[in-house]
């Protein structure tokens, strides 16, 4: 729909019962449309995020969106842009979810690059580190809450008329996920192919460092003026992030000092163990490069060249007629692997679409997506039709290459989409944990100062809903001895589950039931559940 037709049709609409006037289109995506509204009831201006109606066909996805603006709502800092409500309401006979949030008067990040890219050809160094050190406070505590942003990129970053960065849209990629056979059916795609880090793109899980991941690109973005993979396919950028190394960021930008390509190149692993720990580090590096060198205007080297993952198209899908190219040290068919050295020393094959295999960081058996269908509509070139000679033999061998091809990539696009991962990937064929009994590479310790105090259990908060009743502390990301020592103060009854994860360390609570902020009666407090983590490499 175009711009002016959108404000045409839901100019004067009005959503919750006539609450909230929609006004100006702000602007629209393949999933939603933002809207400048008017909140009646408390006479102020607000964005309006309106989801697309096809999104909104599942029950199941609906609720999910529910759950996950909930608690996004509980998000409040001021790098973040508040979340005021939820719901979904029916247009022209479709339901359509909405999410209310803080209207930002300013502009995306990704205009004010096109700005600076203009005048300066990137944007200066000291002020693309400092936004992108707020970009990772605002996700420093998104991941202590337990949310990963999972699009993070300069559209869905906003800057304030007095230069605030503001990060948007935490919690709707994980909720798209819900809606996966809607998006496969439409094209869409959950979270943004040029951001994806290389677990995404593969659908494994993910966790706070993938965002970091996708900083890191935006960051190279900024500071070059250009994305460090470039493709003409979703399939060829999310081969090049599995695949591919970038280039080094002086190599586009002559003024950026060694320190800016050390912290991108940590940003941009393959594998998250050698990334940086968590968004604090992450940040607190940005801040201190920014102060080690001394600002200058970018030079930009005409014709430089980045990363690109166009040779899939070859590898993986040659011409009728003609047999595949053999693999090169660059581009590897997903289903005929080259060696790749392990960078711990000893060279092993590389697993399948190449990734290396890293201690702590396995990788799924070949064809592990193979029997989920392709969700994006690809259809080979047919073969002509036989004119005589040897054409007729040769139909069969060409079409049963383009079916093995289709069937090997199409898992790589549908864990694109899908986006999600399993918790199973970290046990064995019998479900039992494959982690060591000794720390394996990768290992963390907890954070010990990270406590809860005796009286969270003792003298809980009183329910809002109900004063008989009293809500769950909220044990998440807290070190599990001092949340023991609350619990048996209290004498409720508690059931520790570990769990490998080395993100926040050994002896860390990654997750709780019931959830923080559950209501329960005092008297008769419920069994809880943890999952603590061990320290250990998922």
């Amino acid at each position: 729909m175009s711009q002016d037709g959108a404000q045409g049709r839901y100019a004067g609409r009005a959503l919750a019962n006539n609450r909230y006037q929609l006004r100006d289109l702000l602007g629209e995506g393949g999933m939603a449309s933002v809207h400048l509204a008017h909140d009646t009831m408390l006479d102020r201006p607000v964005a309006i995020k309106t989801l697309h109606t096809e999104l909104g066909r599942e029950q199941a996805f609906r609720e999910r969106f529910r759950r996950e603006a909930q608690a996004v709502a509980k998000l409040t800092h001021t790098n973040i842009v508040s979340v005021f409500d939820t719901g979904e309401d029916t247009l022209d006979g479709s339901t359509m979810p909405y999410i209310v949030m803080e209207y930002v008067e300013g502009r995306p990040l990704g205009s004010v690059l096109d700005e600076d890219v203009r005048q300066f050809g990137a944007m200066p160094a000291d002020k693309a580190l400092k936004i992108t050190a707020d970009v990772l406070a605002a996700l420093e505590i998104s991941h202590e809450m337990g949310l990963v942003h999972r699009d993070i990129k300069p559209g869905n970053v906003m800057m304030t008329k007095r230069g605030v960065v503001k990060v948007m849209d935490f919690g709707i990629a994980r909720a798209m996920q819900s809606g996966v056979t809607s998006m496969t059916q439409t094209g869409m795609v959950v979270g943004t192919p040029q951001y994806l880090s290389p677990e995404q793109a593969l659908g494994r899980g993910v966790d706070a460092r993938s965002d970091l991941y996708s900083v890191g690109i935006m960051l190279f973005q900024l500071v070059t003026g250009r994305l460090p993979f470039e493709a003409d396919s979703p399939l060829a950028i999310a081969y090049a992030h599995v695949q591919e190394e970038p280039v080094a960021p002086s190599s586009i930008n002559r003024s950026l000092p060694p320190a800016v390509d050390a912290l991108v190149a940590r940003a941009l692993k393959k594998n998250p163990n050698e990334r940086f720990p968590s968004a604090e580090a992450m940040r607190d590096e940005c801040l201190r490069v920014a102060a080690s060198f001394q600002a200058a205007p970018p030079s930009i080297v005409p014709g430089a060249q980045t990363a690109s993952g166009a040779g899939v198209g070859s590898a993986v899908f040659p011409p009728v007629g003609q047999t595949p190219p053999p693999p090169t040290n660059n581009v590897q068919t997903p289903y005929q692997p080259a060696p790749t050295p392990n960078p711990y020393g000893t060279p092993t094959p590389a697993p399948a679409y190449g990734y290396p295999q890293q201690a702590g960081y396995q990788t799924p058996a070949p064809n592990a997506y193979a029997s989920t269908p392709p969700p994006y509509n690809i259809t080979p070139q047919q073969a002509p039709a036989s004119s005589g000679g040897g054409g007729k033999n040769n139909k069969p061998v060409i079409l049963g290459s383009i079916i093995v091809s289709v069937i090997a990539v199409g898992g790589l696009i549908a864990a694109l989409l899908m986006n999600g991962g399993s918790d199973d990937d970290a046990k064995g064929s019998d479900g039992a944990s494959t982690s060591a009994s000794s720390h394996p590479t990768g290992y963390r310790t907890g954070d010990a100062t990270r406590t809860v105090e005796k009286t969270e259990c003792t003298e809980p908060q009183e329910s809002y809903n109900d004063p008989d009743k009293v809500e769950m502390p909220d044990f998440q990301y807290k070190n599990w001895d001092s949340v023991l020592e609350c619990l048996k103060a209290a004498g409720w009854h508690y059931d520790p589950n570990p769990v490998d994860e080395n993100t926040w360390g050994e002896g860390t609570v990654m997750k709780q039931f019931p959830k923080a902020g559950t209501d329960f009666d005092p008297k008769d407090p419920p069994e809880m559940q943890f999952d603590v983590s061990s320290g250990n490499p998922a």
